[in-house]
């Protein structure tokens, strides 16, 4: 009997399954909303030079704040105060004549800035001053979070293969929490970044672990709903998020408000099974036996599991595996093993940088910086239940090429849309739709094509190339300073030629998940002479 039959035996998708879809649900609050922090704690608001250091005898005393701006900052080009420069002396004279002509000395600012609180109480740029040439730096924290995020999910992938599903995803909950906490009240910049690459390690461990444990205890008709709800736990994030954010305009608030909701992640992960094919395929079928035995019950097939000894168990999926420990090295191994790892990894890097390169782009949008965020969620919901229509319709690899072909397509036809332009906005949210579609297929497509035996392995790489990508988004962006549209074709070319790599894999619909490497390079006969119905590998 192969796991999939059993599996429907017990209902693969009954009162069991879905209270570990809503307890993975809501455990994910905090990391999404980690994922989009540096939107609202990373801006950098209007700014200039603190005008104290000219006013040293107070002789701005009677003059307005408008005055006081006139004889102390030059004007810009565009009629507002310089950011970086101030007068060496006062210009008592351009009271009376509002040109600056250029002969007039300037300096950089010295005595620090002042800020437009209007919209923020405080980020980290008017904390610690990240402005002018130090500006960087702010976007910098993004990229180091991503950075952390990219090593975690390497390192979760491989440590949740070996010691199991459930052990680790507490640890990745409790030490997100932790260190999340703990850089709200970083005292120094260096020490926030520190904070943020170690809030990104451990958090990341539980959405890569949560998503295969959806998987893991489905059957397979039911895999692309879970897949789709699984993707909507992101959505519901992006959307509640700014209203959040709206409510706290302090950074160190905000970061404790969004790190605090995984105290109820930690509490409800008791509930939470180890998946079963885990410890069937690591010979602990004693305690497969038991969660089994859970699930039937809870399911009201408890008649089925009484007939079924764990002894049993151990027929149900054939291995090679013993003692044996595998890792990231049995991902290029063999053939076709070598040819998945590539051609999964090419897709996740273009699906993760296009889709965050989109989202970090916010203030490109033309509507409020809250409003827009609340947007781009709202666009991920029609954007990812049509993925449940469009997996049943067309397939997993037609459904992730197309989806990446929508998106370059879309950010091309914007390269030749004025700024400003109503038809540029809508194309823009059809895009952030299409990549929405792109990242839900992609989750649940790779977690059907890595085997078993290395499925965790093979999506902590997976998350690992994708965090990558996640981290070189912002610096993408910053190529807009060379040419306004430069993040626009980079964004582009790489959702099109990801399209085209994504076409290459294989289809996975209908198909039963593959146990072993045996099972994705077409070699299992030789284990096994009596070939199992409807779970022929995938890549033949």
């Amino acid at each position: 009997m192969k796991f999939e039959d059993l599996l429907s035996e017990i209902n693969g998708f009954g009162r069991f399954q879905k209270m570990v879809l809503c307890i993975n649900f809501f455990g994910r609050f905090s990391l999404a909303c980690h994922f989009l922090l540096g939107n609202f704690i990373a801006v950098i608001p209007s700014h200039h030079c603190s005008t104290s250091s000219l006013d040293a005898d107070e002789i701005f005393e009677n003059l307005t704040r408008e005055e006081r701006l006139t004889v102390s900052i030059p004007v810009q080009d565009d009629g507002t105060p310089a950011s970086c420069h101030m007068f060496s002396y006062p210009q008592f004279h351009l009271l009376s004549n509002s040109s600056s002509p250029s002969e007039v000395a300037v300096v950089q600012c010295q005595n620090g800035w002042e800020y437009d609180n209007s919209t923020f109480i405080s980020t980290l740029a008017t904390q610690w001053d990240l402005v002018c040439d130090k500006r960087a730096l702010s976007r910098l924290t993004t990229t180091i979070f991503f950075i952390g995020v990219m090593f975690g999910a390497a390192a979760f992938g491989s440590l949740s293969a070996m010691f199991g599903r459930k052990p680790m995803l507490l640890v990745s909950y409790m030490l997100g929490m932790g260190f999340g906490l703990c850089s709200a009240f970083s005292s120094s910049f260096i020490m926030f970044a520190v904070l943020r690459f170690f809030t990104g390690f451990t958090i990341t461990g539980s959405v890569i672990i949560s998503t295969i444990l959806n998987v893991e205890w489905v059957s397979i008709e039911h895999r692309k709903l879970v897949g789709v709800i699984d993707s909507l736990s992101w959505t519901f994030a992006f959307m509640s998020f700014p209203l959040v954010a709206y409510l706290i305009r302090d950074w160190r608030w905000l970061t404790v408000a969004i790190s605090l909701p995984t105290v109820t992640a930690i509490i409800t992960w008791w509930w939470v099974p180890e998946s079963a094919r885990w410890l069937i395929a690591n010979g602990r079928v004693d305690k497969a036996h038991y969660y089994l035995h859970k699930c039937a019950v809870m399911n009201r097939k408890k008649e089925i599991i009484v007939s079924i000894k764990p002894e049993n168990l151990a027929k149900i999926i054939v291995t090679d595996r013993g003692n044996r420990k595998y890792s990231y090295l049995d991902l290029v191994r063999t053939p076709k093993m070598r040819k998945l790892a590539l051609l999964t990894g090419i897709t996740w890097f273009a699906v993760a940088t296009v889709a965050y390169g989109i989202s970090f782009n916010i203030s490109s949008f033309g509507l409020n910086r809250y409003l827009t965020q609340f947007v781009y969620g709202a666009i991920e919901i029609p954007a990812k239940l049509s993925i449940y229509y469009l997996l049943d319709k067309f397939g997993r690899r037609i459904t992730q090429a197309g989806s990446l072909l929508f998106v370059g397509i879309s950010l091309m036809i914007n390269i030749f849309i004025p700024k400003g332009e109503m038809v540029r906005t809508v194309i823009a949210v059809l895009g952030k739709g299409c990549s929405a579609t792109s990242f839900g297929t992609v989750i649940l497509y790779s977690s059907e094509l890595y085997p078993t035996v290395v499925r965790q392995n093979g999506m902590g790489y997976n998350s690992f190339v994708a965090r990558l990508g996640v981290s070189v988004a912002p610096l993408i962006l910053l190529s807009d300073d060379v040419w306004s549209y430069f993040s626009q074709v980079i964004l582009s070319s790489l959702g099109l030629s990801a399209a085209f790599v994504a076409y290459l894999l294989p289809e996975t619909r209908g198909r039963c998940l593959p146990e072993t490497i045996e099972d994705v390079e077409g070699i299992r006969y030789k284990i096994n002479p009596f070939p199992l119905k409807n779970c022929l590998s995938t890549w033949r």
